[in-house]
């Protein structure tokens, strides 16, 4: 099958792939692409003529990332716990980011939050990937909101499951740690008289 030539790498391809065949979207990062005959990375080019397979997961294989989304719908704290839960699991942590009503001593009315279409949703995901391969066990779900929030509204959610809860605890707060420095993800914050400022972005 021809593909469009601005699919450059293996990333790009499993995203175009989600968005033609919506069936492969929830499962398709499960799946392993091989380029030639070789497992490859999410960053490796993509060549004219290049033979490249799906794999679906191994035999017995858990996938630790239970959950991992960028909605502008409200987020359900139930839905990650449920997410996370199994037998195996005795600890769970949840992480909430909640819009606050101030930010640096001044007022705060409401949150904008804007991310990249593409971007944040594989970078979230390398996040929860990492980290369950740091943290033995670790079973991970992660949703993240965008568009206008109200002051009381939940921006993030982030949950973890381990056998223990030490584990629970070390891999819940990696994962809000890790997303705050790396997922493109930004923040506009709007003062009560209307004015505005990107966090982080503007001076």
């Amino acid at each position: 099958m021809p593909l469009p030539q601005e699919i450059g790498t293996v990333a790009g391809l499993s995203h175009y792939l989600a968005e033609r065949h919506p069936r492969l979207s929830p499962v398709i990062h499960r799946m392993r692409l091989a380029v030639n005959g070789e497992l490859a990375k999410d960053d490796a080019p993509l060549a004219p003529g290049d033979e490249i397979s799906v794999l679906p997961p191994v035999a017995g294989g858990v996938d630790p990332v239970c959950l991992c989304e960028v909605r502008d719908t409200p987020l359900s704290l139930d839905e990650v716990l449920e997410a996370i839960r199994h037998p195996g699991a005795g600890g769970v942590t949840l992480f909430i980011g909640i819009v606050r009503d101030h930010a640096d001593g001044k007022p705060v009315a409401r949150l904008d939050y804007e991310a990249h279409p593409t971007m944040a949703s594989q970078e979230l995901r390398r996040v929860l990937v990492e980290v369950a391969a740091e943290h033995e066990g670790a079973r991970l779900a992660t949703v993240h909101r965008v568009g206008q929030l109200a002051v009381g509204d939940l921006a993030i959610v982030v949950g973890a499951s381990s056998p223990h809860r030490a584990e629970a605890f070390a891999a819940c707060r990696a994962v809000i740690e890790a997303i705050k420095e790396r997922v493109p993800i930004w923040k506009k914050e709007w003062a009560p008289d209307g004015s505005a400022n990107w966090v982080n972005l503007d001076a």
